[in-house]
């Protein structure tokens, strides 16, 4: 029995762990990454229905997941991350000028991903190929930059408007998900 699949599997684990811990700040402040606040989150799916608990499902190893339902969960944890850092970071009134400019900025960018997730299938019954699964990745990845492109300079505003303790709470990592080895803080 060779352990070289396994080693490189977990190689690869603990790869995408890090790099989602120390991408989490980031992430939760853009769409395609995580955060967009001052938007309703969108209405589950009724049970039965196709698109139900699809990111939990593909988290079970279920085949039939839902791309769309996936997409919308990942946005509206983003707008959860946005509300959680605002909360946080106690803003002061002098603060909130930069904030709003942010806000704006992220509430359009999670318009866009909300349309980007509409598009997407309900349901997968059967797993992409090899350059599906690539033509999806480059869309998501270009989708990501667009919006770190739309963010950053009023992100950037904001970063700097705030204090040395309110940049210790922004700059802590956030695990993406609880179940990949990090922990919420």
């Amino acid at each position: 029995m060779s352990f070289r699949p396994l080693l490189l599997g977990a190689s690869a684990a603990v790869a995408l762990a890090a790099g989602l811990a120390f991408a989490g700040p980031a992430l939760a402040l853009d769409t395609d990454g995580p955060m967009e606040l001052a938007q309703a989150a969108p209405p589950p799916p009724a049970p039965g229905a196709p698109g139900a608990r699809g990111a939990d499902r593909m988290m079970h190893g279920e085949r039939n997941v839902s791309p769309r339902a996936m997409c919308q969960d990942m946005v509206a944890r983003r707008i959860g991350d946005r509300a959680y850092i605002k909360a946080r970071l106690d803003l002061k009134p002098e603060q909130m000028a930069a904030w709003n400019a942010f806000e704006k900025a992220a509430d359009e960018a999670s318009a866009k991903s909300m349309a980007r997730c509409a598009t997407l299938p309900t349901e997968r019954k059967e797993r992409p190929d090899y350059l599906q699964r690539l033509t999806m990745e480059e869309e998501a990845m270009k989708a990501r930059i667009a919006t770190i492109e739309a963010l950053k300079p009023s992100l950037t505003a904001l970063y700097n408007s705030l204090t040395a303790d309110q940049k210790a709470v922004f700059d802590r990592p956030r695990a993406m998900m609880a179940g990949m080895g990090g922990h919420h803080r």
